[in-house]
């Protein structure tokens, strides 16, 4: 799924990134572009400013050092059209399927049969036809989770943001939203950056993987991924993906293996 030079999307620039929590530093120095209709997936070990980047980049966070620009403008000014999709859905349990796909374009003022139109093609396309009617608490996880990523693909985002969105959904519902969402971006095309814990998903998803590691963490590798026919279910047991992804998870359990090392040297057994 290469970038379409011609596809709908912004272009996301890193300069120098430093994120801080208070004397505590989380990142070292993040430089990265991301071009539009990019997908770039972010791995690396729990604590390691992923989710702070993503934050940063939506404007969210501001930087304690450099910069986040979208398009040429600060993120924390950029212009409509990032949108964001947490682990845990975050849907209004009071609104309708149909109703939470909507809210994004009726808080822009689209006139309600055009946002409701709207919100029905994205319902089909996320293969929840039949469910418009019906509120979050009658959906299972996944039917949530693709809702949620319904409502994000609403407003037509020109920036997608993506936060560990399967985490919390079982391996097998896991697997099926992976390749609607593969399909989905095949119709519609947005810059994204995901990021996730799973290393076949970043290798799956990303056009680039990037390894962040170290405390405090920094771009330890970025990867360039060229699978071809990725649609297909057939790509995961593929020469290429598994080398891909064996070497993604020796940069990642690297750190592990140093932070481990590190431990034992600050707190010897016995000391």
């Amino acid at each position: 799924m290469a970038a379409d030079p011609t596809s709908a999307g912004a272009i996301v620039e890193l300069d120098a990134v430093t994120m801080r929590f208070g004397q505590h530093t989380v990142t070292e120095p993040i430089s990265l572009r991301i071009g539009a209709g990019e997908v770039v997936c972010i791995v690396g070990p729990s604590g390691c400013g992923k989710t702070t980047l993503l934050r940063a980049i939506a404007g969210l966070m501001r930087p304690s050092n450099g910069s986040v620009q979208i398009d040429g403008h600060d993120a924390a000014n950029a212009p409509d059209g990032v949108a964001m999709v947490f682990q845990h859905f975050g849907l209004f349990p009071w609104k309708s399927v149909q109703a939470n796909v909507a809210y994004p374009l009726r808080l822009r003022g689209v006139p309600k049969q055009a946002a409701s139109q709207r919100a029905g093609e994205l319902i089909a396309l996320m293969g929840l036809g039949g469910f418009e009617h019906s509120y979050p608490h009658q959906l299972s996880g996944g039917m949530q989770q693709r809702t949620g990523l319904a409502r994000a693909l609403a407003a037509d985002p020109r920036v997608l943001l993506m936060d560990e969105p399967f985490g919390a959904l079982d391996a097998q519902t896991r697997e099926v939203l992976q390749f609607e969402l593969l399909r989905t971006w095949r119709e519609q095309p947005v810059t994204t950056v995901f990021v996730t814990h799973s290393i076949d998903e970043a290798v799956l998803f990303g056009d680039r993987v990037v390894v962040l590691n170290g405390c405090p963490s920094a771009v330890v590798e970025v990867i360039d991924v060229k699978l071809p026919n990725r649609h297909d279910r057939d790509v995961l047991r593929s020469a290429q993906f598994i080398d891909l992804r064996e070497h993604v998870w020796s940069l990642v359990m690297a750190d592990a293996h140093g932070a481990q090392a590190r431990g034992v040297r600050d707190h010897p057994v016995g000391a």
